[in-house]
């Protein structure tokens, strides 16, 4: 049964962007072209996104669980370290880059474009890339600590 609603839950995410045009790459790096063919309809969908979920969080943190898990798994920390700032530096170059973010490129991989298959393979290898990197940072720091 969790298996089916992840499903459904990724669906409907995926629907949503693929109608809100936001896995068509162009459409995301005309957002930020402002000097040019400036799109401001990814303006619209993120505050769209960013109201549901506020107005979401308020009914669904009443609960006393969530209902696929025992308890809610919510940030503990609100400091800013360097891998938070270097990933979401890398996030927005990326994304400002490719036109794709991991949530628009799955959905995308639909299409059957080569350019969505690179950005997905890119972003694998950046996963690990990432993984194998912190390893190593912190071989370092317990060796040298």
């Amino acid at each position: 049964m969790r298996l089916i609603i992840l499903f459904l839950i990724g669906l409907v995410f995926g629907v949503g962007i693929s109608i809100s045009g936001m896995a068509n790459p162009a459409k995301v790096l005309n957002f930020f072209d402002f000097a040019g063919t400036w799109d401001p309809s990814l303006m619209f969908v993120m505050g769209g996104a960013v109201v549901v979920t506020f107005i979401g969080y308020r009914f669904v943190l009443k609960r006393p669980a969530p209902m696929m898990d025992a308890k809610f798994h919510l940030p503990t920390r609100s400091d800013l370290d360097m891998p938070l700032i270097v990933g979401s530096a890398l996030f927005g170059v990326g994304w400002g880059i490719a036109g794709f973010c991991p949530g628009g490129a799955l959905p995308a991989l639909g299409t059957g474009r080569s350019e969505v298959f690179i950005f997905v393979a890119a972003l694998i290898a950046g996963i690990f890339a990432a993984k194998f990197l912190k390893s190593v940072l912190d071989k370092r720091a317990t060796t040298q600590a």
